[in-house]
């Protein structure tokens, strides 16, 4: 949009009310700006209409997106600019069919399983960031976030309800499960989350190992019980080679040098 060089004069105050009582912050913030365009250039009064309520709906957009970016609770904000395909161990093709959240939408789960270092997190990080920017509403936890929740909810019995209101989420990450040994309330607190969201909601983890090893970190039945859910309709990629952080390190780019 071009505009006026000249300071754009203020709305009358009896239309920066109106405008306020009906909630339109955007096309306020813009308004007097758009007007002295438009004066200046003539414009017919639907481009007016247009260019103010084109404001507005971009303004709400930006709003929603940063409101479904700071509910996620992504760790570090990590996106795809920043990753490096040609490095990662999964095939491009997965990558990129990965990338079209079509297994989101089909509420199918994702399980990136490898060592560590290999980009799993970054992946499943980029992932969440790319669903948040197409609308979608993602919500991140570690195991042991989830072991402190069923604890806090426990003791008023409030657990389920807490599970649903994870569940209002589109996608639910769970990051770097068998890095740490997992208590009972971590372990009870993925069965739970899986079940509920079983066939209505997509799960992605991270993990050091493979589902199928999972009763190693957990009590067997419960283990069984979870990857059941979580396998029945789920993308299994398996990342492998050297760690990307340790390569870098000896490398020397992990900093800058030192003056």
């Amino acid at each position: 949009m071009t505009t006026t060089t000249a300071a754009a004069p203020p709305l009358p105050t009896e239309l920066e009310d109106l405008l306020r009582k009906l909630r339109l912050p955007h096309v306020r913030r813009h308004a007097p700006e758009v007007v002295a365009t438009a004066k200046a250039q003539r414009w017919e009064p639907v481009e007016v209409l247009k260019a103010l309520f084109g404001e507005e709906v971009a303004g709400r957009e930006r709003s929603a997106l940063a409101t479904r970016r700071a509910a996620a609770g992504f760790p570090t904000g990590k996106t795809f600019d920043a990753w490096q395909p040609e490095i990662s161990s999964i095939p491009a093709p997965t990558q990129q069919a990965l990338r079209t959240l079509e297994w989101v939408h089909r509420r199918e789960n994702l399980v990136l399983c490898g060592p560590s270092g290999t980009g799993k997190t970054f992946l499943l990080e980029a992932l969440g960031q790319q669903a948040v920017e197409a609308g979608l509403k993602v919500a991140w936890f570690t195991l042991e976030d989830l072991g402190v929740l069923l604890r806090r909810h426990r003791a008023d019995d409030t657990v389920s309800k807490a599970i649903a209101r994870i569940l209002r989420a589109d996608l639910v990450i769970v990051d770097d499960i068998g890095l740490l040994p997992v208590a009972t309330d971590a372990a009870e607190g993925l069965y739970r989350l899986v079940d509920a969201a079983y066939e209505k909601r997509s799960v992605a983890i991270s993990s050091n190992l493979h589902p199928a090893g999972f009763d190693e970190l957990m009590p067997k039945t419960l283990a069984t019980a979870t990857v059941d859910r979580l396998l029945h309709h789920a993308h299994v990629c398996q990342t492998s080679g050297e760690s990307v952080r340790l390569t870098q390190a000896l490398a020397g780019q992990g900093v800058n040098p030192l003056s």
